[in-house]
């Protein structure tokens, strides 16, 4: 087995890091360059590294996240889809319905709107895996869903 080079394992972590804060923060005003400060990068330098290591740039990975946390919100039903769209720390409301519809395959209305959702009676753990949303290039080429 090779060594495993300190640098790179160091740059991994800083990566990582920036992919946690999205997690954790994904509702907070979050751009790229603040992100890259964050890790003492610079924001080019990071969506590359970012992409590299994660397969999406920073700020599409960022509104999956979004996307995903504003389908439970708009499963629940007690929102409207303006209400989730600021919720989940999105500022134009017709961005995050294109996003969503790219995303998820239906406008987020039409969503909301679903008589039963399949998801409901699963565990939570099955349910974000099988709702992760898929870029529309994804399901096109017949991708797997990422893990």
């Amino acid at each position: 087995m090779d060594p495993v080079d300190p640098q790179r394992l160091q740059h991994l972590t800083r990566l990582r890091r920036v992919r946690d804060r999205i997690d954790r923060e994904y509702a907070q005003p979050l751009d790229v360059e603040a992100l890259a400060r964050g890790v003492h990068m610079s924001a080019g330098h990071l969506s590359r590294e970012f992409r590299r290591a994660f397969g999406e740039s920073p700020y599409s990975y960022l509104m999956t996240r979004r996307i995903e946390r504003a389908m439970a919100l708009l499963r629940r039903g007690d929102l409207g889809v303006t209400e989730v769209c600021f919720a989940v720390g999105c500022s134009s409301v017709g961005t995050f319905s294109t996003r969503f519809t790219e995303l998820v395959g239906m406008s987020p209305s039409a969503y909301r709107r679903l008589e039963a959702h399949p998801v409901a009676e699963m565990a939570p753990c099955v349910a974000r895996k099988v709702t992760r949303p898929v870029r529309n290039r994804e399901a096109r080429d017949g991708a797997p869903r990422p893990a």
